[in-house]
């Protein structure tokens, strides 16, 4: 088994060092455009030349600042860097080439229904801004960059959100924000993109969950509400003891009491005024019958 492994990883090793050495072969030709190659932009200067008041528009370009210019001569990239921003030359017979945009794009995820960790189905959306970096490799490695990073956005949304329960979804968005944007940058970089912000917009849940989840909200609510209502019947309990305690030592104090609850009485302006009579003053009168 040891020795099946170690002959694997050589396989395996031997297999990436053909392949580093054939990108390296084809990266040093791809600059050279052969004998036919050079015969042709040499026809091509011979015609400028020949024609040069009128062919000088056709091989003057001008890019904008936030723009560059990938120049393909004879369908191979040239010099491997962009040109511009400002004035560039091109051949009119043997020269193309293609603007590429750097500056930073936005673009809305549209509505992905996914199924959760803890299999509830939502509807969540997002919004994605990236520019790119490297104009060659997002000419060169992909048809479409903006395409191909929009179609990439949708599922990376789906599967990291697939590895997310609901609890996880509704309370840690900026952390989910910041996986995708760290898959897409990865994913990207080959194309020459820069993923600089991931963000979730909206999460929907369905219907019946909507009402279950307020259900339980409110009776948390009114759970707690009983709770500190039994708390302060419990506090004032206790000090209506204290307070009786008190004006059982002092009799007097009781009387003060009447007093002030009578004051209080008086206040509101009422017809009626109910005066509460001690026994204590009866007790005289009971004794003589």
């Amino acid at each position: 088994m040891i020795s099946t492994t170690s002959s694997t990883a050589e396989m395996v090793t031997q297999g990436k060092l053909q392949i580093n050495s054939m990108e390296n072969v084809e990266d040093k030709n791809s600059g050279r455009l052969g004998c036919f190659g050079w015969i042709l932009v040499i026809l091509s200067l011979i015609f400028i030349t020949a024609t040069f008041p009128v062919t000088i528009f056709m091989c003057v370009k001008i890019v904008k600042e936030y723009e560059r210019a990938v120049i393909f001569r004879l369908g191979r990239i040239t010099d491997r860097k962009p040109k511009g921003p400002g004035l560039f030359f091109v051949l009119p017979c043997t020269d193309n080439f293609v603007k590429v945009d750097l500056r930073t794009v936005s673009f809305d995820i549209p509505p992905q229904e996914i199924l959760t960790k803890d299999s509830v189905t939502v509807s969540v959306d997002g919004v994605v801004y990236f520019r790119i970096y490297c104009p060659i490799s997002s000419v060169a490695n992909v048809s479409n960059a903006h395409s191909s990073t929009r179609l990439l956005a949708q599922t990376t949304l789906r599967n990291v959100l697939g590895t997310k329960n609901l609890a996880e979804l509704l309370s840690d968005r900026e952390g989910i924000s910041l996986n995708m944007q760290e898959a897409l940058d990865e994913a990207t970089d080959p194309w020459g993109i820069k993923v600089e912000r991931v963000e979730i917009k909206d999460v929907k849940l369905p219907q019946q969950l909507q009402r279950a989840m307020a259900a339980e909200a409110e009776a948390s609510r009114e759970a707690r509400a009983k709770i500190i209502a039994a708390e302060g019947e419990m506090k004032a309990s206790r000090a209506l003891k204290e307070a009786s305690l008190v004006i059982s030592e002092s009799p007097s104090a009781l009387q003060l009491r009447y007093l002030q609850t009578l004051n209080a009485i008086a206040a509101e302006k009422n017809s009626t005024i109910i005066f509460p009579l001690p026994i204590d003053m009866m007790q005289n009168f009971m004794q003589r019958k």
